[in-house]
C-alpha cells in the first residue's frame, strides 16, 4: 500500500503495509539510519523521533498512524547538527558508545522544546523512558542542562 510521510520536511511516498513500524519505513525506505533499533518494544528509546512535536518510540508505531503528521529524525532535528542538544552534547562529552544518543537527543530536544528550564525531577521523568548501556547518565542530564543554558 502507498503511503505518504513527511519525514524532516519531505514527502516521501512509500509501498509498505500500514502496519509496517515507523522504523523500518526510516531506515529502510527513506535510507535514514540515525534512528536506531533498540530492543524493537518501545522500552530502551534508541528509536525516538518527534510526531508532530513529541517524542514518539518509531519501533512501535505503524506507518499508517503517522500519515498527514510531521515526523522528525535526528537528521531533520538541525541540519548541520548545531542545534543546542547536539552543541551540548559535544561540549559535555555525553556519549561513551553512542549508540543510544540519537533517540536520548531526541527525548532531550522534545523536553527542551516544552520546558525552558527543566528540573532535575522533569528531566528524570521525561528521560525515564531512554535506557543508556554505558550508564552516561549524570552527562546525558548535564548536557541537557547546558542545553537549556544555550536556548532551545
Amino acid at each position: 500500500m502507498a503511503l505518504s510521510l513527511t519525514i524532516n520536511g519531505t514527502t516521501h511516498n512509500v509501498d509498505v503495509e500500514p502496519e509496517t513500524p515507523l522504523l523500518w519505513v526510516i531506515r529502510d525506505e527513506v535510507g535514514l539510519t540515525g534512528t536506531k533499533y533498540g530492543c524493537g518494544a518501545a522500552r530502551c528509546g534508541s528509536c525516538t523521533v518527534h510526531v508532530d512535536g513529541q517524542p514518539a518510540k518509531s519501533c512501535q508505531l505503524q506507518a499508517a498512524s503517522v500519515v498527514g503528521k510531521k515526523i522528525t529524525t535526528i537528521e531533520g532535528l538541525s541540519p548541520d547538527g548545531n542545534h543546542p542538544v547536539q552543541v551540548a552534547w559535544r561540549e559535555v562529552g555525553v556519549p561513551q558508545c553512542g549508540y543510544c544518543q540519537s533517540g536520548q537527543i531526541m527525548s532531550a530536544a522534545a523536553l527542551l522544546a516544552r520546558t525552558r528550564n527543566p528540573s532535575e525531577n522533569e528531566i528524570e521523568q521525561a528521560m525515564s523512558d531512554n535506557l543508556c548501556r554505558c550508564g552516561t547518565y549524570l552527562r546525558i542530564k548535564a548536557g541537557i542542562r547546558r542545553a537549556a543554558q544555550l536556548g532551545v
